[in-house]
């Protein structure tokens, strides 16, 4: 059935913000400026302003930000990066992309981001290279990889950053705690697009001026071409929408803040049922709200929600290591695997009123009594 409250609804957004969105594009068009122009230039310099990083590099999508991040630090064939396996496909896929092999290491069981102690364990000759994944909006521990990495001067620290626009880490928002970071602005993302969108925040020059030769087939100069690169620009369309948007994150994440807080509230003392924690010192985005339910009863709270048409959805069902791609790896990962079996998202939006989560809520419970 179609959901009455879906996972995400972007129409609210766009209509509250619809006049200055149309004034947007049109400039675009009237401009004649349609690549690598002008509010490509703004949107990076206030993104990087908004991030507390010296760089920001917009690119063609979240994918695109991760690959060219891992080619500006120098990481290719003969390299092992190390990944979690509970995240979305391209966290390893951009480690394929450059021609490095993935090694995919633990999570914690709380938070859901990947578990320093597994990366210290996963650590071997080849390493070049960790990327902590903040999930669902869920700083990753940041400093014991920090730690890590310091005690081996090869290996960088790639942030995936696509899930938490405007998360907070020990005091410092995500995008300058690695080498670089790799966000998304994928439409559903704390911070959409209107397409797919992408950026590069780094407080390295090298490493922004390697991203933006490398967005533009490899050249810092017209037809001057140093190195195989990619056609991976943002769209001045897109550029000039996100520019509309970026003001209005904080408040938007803000927003997300409060349904989570409604949905923990009407939530909390279910035996079987561990809804999300926000780590000391850190600051969720709740880009995703994310139930662990054991017992086997996930699936069935899952129907009982559709049914009352409220949508829900497992993110992520199977661990990439257990995708047929990487599945020769024969890797166990018993943490990882239970998660994917026990996780479940509730709808979140900024515009998601607190009646609408705690009806939710009611109908959760009532699925596991």
């Amino acid at each position: 059935m179609t959901a009455k409250i879906p996972m995400v609804d972007l129409e609210q957004q766009t209509q509250e913000l619809l006049p200055e969105l149309e004034r947007a594009v049109l400039g675009v068009l009237r401009s004649g400026r349609f690549i690598l122009g002008p509010n490509v230039e703004a949107f990076e310099r206030e993104a990087a302003d908004f991030l507390g990083v010296r760089f920001a590099v917009g690119v063609g999508s979240g994918t695109d930000a991760l690959v060219l991040g891992l080619r500006a630090l120098g990481i290719g064939p003969g390299h092992e990066v190390i990944v979690p396996s509970f995240t979305f496909f391209a966290t390893a896929e951009a480690v394929s992309l450059v021609g490095a092999t993935p090694v995919f290491a633990e999570i914690d069981p709380v938070t859901f981001c990947i578990d320093p102690d597994s990366v210290r364990r996963a650590l071997g000759p080849r390493t070049r290279a960790i990327v902590p994944v903040h999930l669902f909006g869920h700083p990753a521990d940041v400093a014991p990889l920090r730690d890590l990495a310091k005690a081996r001067p090869e290996i960088a620290l790639l942030e995936d950053a696509a899930q938490a626009f405007g998360a907070v880490y020990a005091g410092t928002r995500i995008g300058g705690l690695g080498e670089a970071a790799a966000f998304s602005f994928f439409p559903s993302k704390n911070l959409g697009a209107f397409g797919e969108a992408g950026l590069v925040a780094t407080n390295d020059e090298r490493i922004a001026g390697s991203v933006r030769s490398l967005r533009a087939h490899g050249s810092r100069q017209r037809y001057v071409n140093t190195e195989i690169g990619y056609n991976a620009r943002l769209d001045e369309v897109q550029a000039s929408l996100l520019r509309v948007k970026l003001p209005h994150v904080a408040r938007w994440n803000d927003e997300r803040r409060r349904v989570a807080a409604e949905y923990t509230a009407n939530l909390g003392g279910i035996a079987g049922l561990t809804p999300p924690s926000v780590a000391r010192g850190s600051t969720h985005v709740f880009h995703q709200y994310t139930l662990r339910i054991t017992g086997g009863r996930r699936d069935a709270v899952a129907k009982a929600l559709d049914a009352a048409g409220i949508a829900s959805q497992i993110y992520y069902p199977i661990p990439i290591h257990q995708l047929p791609v990487y599945a020769t790896l024969a890797v166990a990962l018993p943490v990882t695997e239970a998660a994917a079996s026990e996780v479940l998202s509730l709808p979140i939006y900024p515009e998601l009123s607190s009646e609408q989560a705690r009806e939710i809520a009611r109908r959760v419970r009532e699925a596991l009594a």
